[in-house]
């Protein structure tokens, strides 16, 4: 299982680079920064990094082509992968906190996403590409000065149609704060339209929240108050590990999860702490490097799942963490 770790998207270039030349010595085989209207450009917060490391891939997650036209994503990422020697990636989604902000409605989301994977594939073949899609076209683009390998093309996607979508035009999916159970169930409806594409080569990981601090309070702390980006307002997630009246209420205290969020708190109003504490468990990785083997235990569910890797989200102090998972975490997996 390969182990990538996601940045934070507001750190600078400088932070970013350090970070990611550390992940590389300790064997992380990719970096990820989220691409968020409130944060730095991620891929030209990745060009230090790019140039200063050798191996690491490294790439923006997840962006759409709602808010940013395909081929302007595209001039984006090879011009990082030209910086990087061929090692950037990209995962293309149908969504984001960025398009409620603006007041973008993501219509036809897997149209959407599909053809901008498609415009990106061609770009990045260096001939003359036109294009003439339900949603965008392009005419009589071609990017000369390409040299380096293609990027590697992620799709958003954990549902029906977008792994089916994924599994004919892209390299690979990352699916969103998954556990192994319901990660397991899209596997199989993704290794089905694998087959039907003839796809063997299919890389497959999951964005994954990392709270694993020597205080576990801190960690449990740390994941409540995340917990509003963690994917949770989804029932049949929810019912995996909660009770029926447990999943109507955590569906109906969205408000307070928003409000805590906002306030930085890891208190929910109106919701005990005891499913707050099993939301944690069960949508993130939180516990202690004291007592590291039920984080190990969840990655191996995870690997079990079918997964051939996962994006651990690091807060903070990131440094100690990309130390702990590449002295003590990538072995234990191999």
């Amino acid at each position: 299982m390969h182990i990538d770790v996601i940045l934070d998207a507001r750190a600078s270039p400088r932070e970013l680079a350090e970070l990611g030349r550390l992940a590389e010595r300790f064997g992380v085989h990719g970096v990820w920064v989220s691409s968020l209207l409130d944060a730095r450009d991620p891929f030209a917060s990745l060009g230090l990094l790019a140039q200063t490391s050798s191996r690491i891939r490294l790439g923006p997650i997840a962006v759409n082509p709602f808010d940013t036209h395909p081929v302007k994503i595209a001039s984006a990422l090879l011009t990082l992968n030209e910086m990087a020697g061929g090692r950037a990636q990209i995962v293309i989604g149908g969504g984001g906190e960025a398009l409620q902000s603006l007041g973008i409605r993501p219509d036809r989301r897997v149209r959407a996403v599909r053809e901008c994977v498609e415009i990106l594939r061609a770009a990045a073949s260096g001939q003359r590409v036109t294009y003439t899609g339900e949603l965008f076209r392009v005419s009589g683009l071609q990017l000369r000065w390409l040299e380096a390998a293609a990027p590697r093309i992620l799709v958003g996607a954990s549902q029906q149609q977008m792994l089916r979508m994924a599994a004919g035009c892209a390299d690979g999916i990352m699916m969103s704060d998954m556990p192994p159970g319901p990660a397991s169930a899209a596997l199989g409806k993704l290794d089905a339209a694998l087959e039907e594409c003839r796809r063997p080569d299919f890389h497959t990981t999951v964005f994954t929240a990392w709270h694993v601090y020597a205080d576990r309070q801190q960690a449990l702390r740390e994941g409540r108050r995340w917990l509003l980006l963690r994917g949770i307002f989804r029932p049949w997630l929810l019912a995996e590990f909660l009770a029926a009246d447990d999943v109507a209420l955590v569906m109906q205290s969205q408000p307070a999860f928003a409000r805590a969020f906002a306030a930085g708190s890891h208190v929910v109003d109106g919701v005990p702490d005891q499913i707050l504490d099993a939301l944690v468990e069960n949508v993130t990785i939180a516990g202690s490097p004291d007592d590291l083997e039920p984080v190990l235990a969840k990655l191996r569910h995870l690997q079990a799942a079918g997964l051939g890797g996962v994006a651990l989200r690091l807060y903070a102090d990131p440094a100690a963490s990309i130390r702990l998972i590449g002295e003590r975490v990538i072995p234990a997996l191999l």
